[in-house]
């Protein structure tokens, strides 16, 4: 599968993407720790679907220290033994989050409660933006057919 269009040959679009990576600037000097906030969009790349966020979260989860255990076991997190109670909420978020059209309350009360009962208000604010914010990323490049396995860590700070 070839992609479709390069969104860097549109101005607008080459404008939003710039915008979007400054957007996410915020969300990495956030507390919330970078190897949490790369596995979940790991996750919910791969709920979309989409190979190139899979291969770019995969790639800079793994700099930022993550194992390869771990990275292999994001997919199957509910049986694995490898993530905290913290990381298994936000990671059932960032599901719930990811599948809205599957369930009918969105994202469950018990999940709701789970992220409250270990995350601080900013952290709770920033998963909901990191969660929203992915899956916009996922629908560009799964739209245009962004293929995966070329990404180098630190590629896209060359958009700062």
């Amino acid at each position: 599968m070839e992609p479709r269009f390069n969104l860097f040959d549109s101005p607008t679009a080459a404008k939003v993407a710039k915008r979007f990576y400054s957007t996410s600037l915020a969300l990495q000097e956030s507390t919330l720790p970078k190897g949490l906030q790369e596995l979940l969009s790991l996750r919910a790349s791969q709920i979309n679907g989409c190979g190139f966020c899979v291969d770019i979260h995969t790639q800079e989860a793994a700099a930022s220290g993550e194992t390869t255990r771990r990275l292999h076991l994001v997919a199957a997190w509910r049986h694995s033994s490898v993530f905290t109670e913290a990381e298994r909420a936000a990671l059932a978020l960032a599901e719930e989050g990811t599948r809205l059209a599957d369930g009918a309350e969105g994202v469950s009360d018990a999940t709701w409660a789970a992220v409250r009962e270990h995350y601080d208000d900013d952290q709770v604010g920033a998963l909901v933006c990191l969660i929203a914010m992915i899956n916009a990323a996922n629908r560009m490049s799964v739209i245009v057919r962004n293929q995966g396995g070329s990404y180098a860590p630190g590629a896209f700070t060359a958009l700062d």
